[in-house]
C-alpha cells in the first residue's frame, strides 16, 4: 500500500487544514494509507493524524520566535521525535504545506527531506517560505525577499517578534536549508498564477513548479435555504455583503469594510464572519460581527443568504471565500490586487481598484440592479467546473504517481 505522509500546522482547521484533509480523504479512496502530521487545532481526521511535540513546544517555539525571531527554528526535541516517527512509518511520498505555526523546525526536517531521497510536494500557501519573516509582502510594497531580507519593515507582524530583527540571517538560512533537496526530487504546487509568478522571482525559483488551483466541496457549499439564518439576525429583506476570514488582520480589508458601512443604503447590510470578540464589540450598527466558525454547513448558509461575497484582502494566494461564495451561487467583488481577480469574471462578479469605494458602491449598484439571480447560475457553474475539490486535488495524486514513477526509473 502506497503511504502518503501531509505535514502542516493544522489538521481539518482552517483553509489549510481542511485542503490537507481533504487530499488525504481522496488518497484513502484510490486505496493508499494517509497521514497528517500537524502541530495544533486537532480535529476529527480520516487520516491518521500525528501530533508533532506538546503545548509546552509551542510556547516555547513561541517564546523563541518573539525574542529572537527564530521562526521555524524552535521545536528541536519535538522535531527530532517526529522524524524518528517517520524514518518507522517509511512514506513513499511527502506532501509539505504551512511550515510556520511554532510547530516543526526546518533546518531538521530538511536534513531529514534531503539524505532520505523520499519524493516531496510543497504546496504554497502563502509567502513565508521565500522571506525573511513575513508571510505576505504585498501591504507594505516589500521587495527585500527578492534579494536579501533585513531592517524587516514587518517586524511585529506574523509571526510577530518583539526582540530581534533575525529576517537577514533567516532568509539565508531559508534559502540554503529550502533548496539543499535536489530540484528533480522536489516539486513546488502553487496555489494561483499571481503566486507562480512570484515564486519565479525567488530562490525557488529553480524547482519545478505545478499550478493547482485549492479545490472546495462543491456539495457542501452549494445554494441552501436560509430564512432561518436571516430571521436569526433580524435582516429579512435586506441586502448582505458578507465578508468572511480566519484572521481579521490590516490585509484583509476590514477598515475598507467600516469605510463602506459610512455610505451603505438603508435597505443594505454588512455580515462579517471570523472577528474576535473585541473587534465585534466596536462595530457599527450597520455591520454585524460573528465569530469563526469551523461549521462548514453554517459557513454555506451565510454565503448562500448573502446577496455578494465581498473579499477586500490586499494580499491573496488564492481567495477562497470568493470561490466557496461562487458554489453557493453569490456573486463576488475583489481588489485587483494580487490572485483574487484570476477568480473572478464579468458573468461572476466585479474586480474593483484597491481601496476605491466609490467603485465598489458601484459594483454593488448593479449587482443589485441585475439581482443576484442574474449571477447565480455562472457563479455555480464556475466553483463546479474550476474548483471541484475531486478534480483539483487528483491533480496531486497524479503528481504522486509521476513523481513516483520517476523514482523507480532512475
Amino acid at each position: 500500500m502506497i503511504q502518503l505522509l501531509q505535514i502542516n500546522s493544522v489538521v481539518n482547521s482552517g483553509s489549510t487544514g481542511r485542503i490537507a484533509e481533504e487530499i488525504g480523504q481522496l488518497a484513502v479512496k484510490n486505496g493508499w494509507k494517509s497521514y497528517i502530521a500537524y502541530g495544533r487545532n486537532e480535529r476529527e481526521s480520516q487520516s491518521e493524524a500525528i501530533k508533532i511535540g506538546n503545548e509546552r513546544d509551542i510556547n516555547w517555539h513561541g517564546v523563541q520566535t518573539r525574542l529572537f525571531d527564530r521562526h521555524g527554528l524552535g521545536s528541536t526535541r519535538a522535531t527530532k521525535k517526529f522524524i524518528a516517527k517517520v524514518e518507522t512509518l517509511k512514506p513513499d511520498i511527502i506532501h509539505l504545506h504551512n511550515l510556520h505555526g511554532y510547530y516543526i523546525n526546518i533546518r531538521i526536517l530538511f536534513e531529514y527531506l534531503a539524505r532520505s531521497k523520499i519524493p516531496v510536494v510543497w504546496t504554497l500557501h502563502d509567502c513565508w517560505p521565500i522571506t525573511g519573516h513575513c508571510a505576505y509582502f504585498s501591504f507594505v510594497d516589500c521587495q527585500k525577499w527578492r534579494t536579501q531580507c533585513g531592517h524587516c519593515p514587518q517586524k511585529r507582524g506574523y509571526p510577530a517578534s518583539y526582540g530581534l530583527d533575525g529576517s537577514s540571517q533567516n532568509y539565508l538560512l531559508k534559502k540554503k536549508v529550502f533548496t539543499s533537496i535536489p530540484s528533480e526530487r522536489m516539486v513546488l504546487a502553487v496555489v494561483s498564477h499571481w503566486l507562480d509568478s512570484v515564486i519565479g522571482d525567488s530562490f525557488l525559483k529553480e524547482f519545478p513548479r505545478k499550478v493547482i488551483y485549492n479545490g472546495i466541496d462543491t456539495k457542501k457549499f452549494s445554494p441552501k435555504d436560509s430564512i432561518e439564518l436571516r430571521n436569526r439576525f433580524g435582516i429579512k429583506g435586506r441586502i448582505i455583503l458578507l465578508g468572511v476570514a480566519t484572521n481579521w488582520s490590516q490585509r484583509k480589508g476590514l477598515a475598507d469594510y467600516l469605510k463602506l458601512s459610512k455610505i451603505l443604503r438603508d435597505d443594505e447590510i454588512i455580515i462579517l464572519v471570523g472577528l474576535r470578540n473585541d473587534q465585534i464589540r466596536n462595530l457599527p450598527r450597520n455591520v454585524i460581527g460573528v465569530e469563526r466558525t469551523e461549521d462548514v454547513d453554517e459557513l454555506a448558509s451565510f454565503y448562500s443568504m448573502a446577496d455578494i461575497v465581498c473579499n477586500f484582502s490586499v494580499e491573496e494566494t488564492f481567495g477562497l471565500t470568493t470561490v466557496e461564495g461562487f458554489a453557493c451561487g453569490t456573486p463576488g467583488i475583489v481588489y485587483n490586487c494580487t490572485a483574487s481577480p484570476e477568480l473572478i469574471t464579468p458573468e461572476t462578479g466585479f474586480v474593483v481598484e484597491q481601496g476605491n469605494i466609490t467603485e465598489i458602491r458601484n459594483a454593488i449598484d448593479t449587482i443589485k440592479s441585475k439581482g443576484k439571480s442574474f449571477y447565480a447560475e455562472s457563479c455555480r457553474e464556475r466553483a463546479v467546473k474550476m474548483f471541484n475539490k475531486n478534480e483539483r486535488y487528483a491533480e496531486y495524486l497524479e503528481l504522486y504517481d509521476q513523481m513516483l514513477s520517476e523514482k523507480v526509473n532512475k
